[in-house]
């Protein structure tokens, strides 16, 4: 067995962790704190609505709040959240039954731009991003989970081999694999 030496963050997590489990709803909230922007970004990235990202990051919280005693103390605290939060989003999408256009994130109000060529540049690049977006919603759950993960939460292959209980070889041959299938939708819908 190989030992570990943990960061000064994941012993602080660790500590958190601990205390929570003994009832400690103050350590409870440090974790919240210590994750609460990455979860929703993962949600918004998920469902594209940034009130129901609040909301479903939130439920999730609450759902890991009450499901803390079955945490195991001893590993990182946001796999196992993510998988909560994930089951959540999906729920919610299952819910709606529709897909979104991602609109949510990096857009520009077209009239803060002043001249005419700079709304036309300004107005492609949207397009673009809308195009993007929709084939990423085309691609297998598995495909885009791990994009959405890697490209845009920016997690390392570590961390992602921690939320989806994998080795790192694995992670980089599903994101190498989802790469591809995006690269063909787009290629089939003109863009690239």
């Amino acid at each position: 067995m190989t030992t570990v030496s943990l960061t000064a963050e994941a012993q602080t997590e660790m500590q958190w962790v601990r205390r929570a489990k003994r009832g400690d709803k103050q350590a409870f909230g440090h974790l919240v704190k210590a994750y609460m922007q990455k979860a929703y970004y993962i949600a918004l990235s998920m469902v594209h609505n940034h009130e129901k990202a609040v909301d479903l990051s939130q439920e999730a919280f609450v759902k890991a709040y009450y499901a803390f005693d079955t945490f195991d103390e001893n590993r990182r605290f946001f796999p196992w959240y993510y998988r909560i939060l994930k089951n959540v989003c999906l729920g919610e999408l299952r819910k709606s039954k529709r897909s979104v256009p991602f609109s949510a994130l990096g857009k520009t109000p077209p009239d803060i731009i002043n001249d005419e060529a700079g709304r036309q540049e300004l107005m492609e690049e949207e397009e673009r991003k809308e195009q993007v977006w929709q084939a990423i919603n085309k691609l297998k759950d598995h495909e885009k989970e791990i994009l959405l993960l890697r490209e845009i939460q920016g997690l390392s292959y570590e961390e992602i081999a921690h939320i989806l209980h994998c080795p790192q070889g694995t992670v980089m041959s599903r994101l190498y694999t989802a790469r591809q299938a995006l690269k063909n939708r787009l290629k089939k819908m003109g863009v690239v």
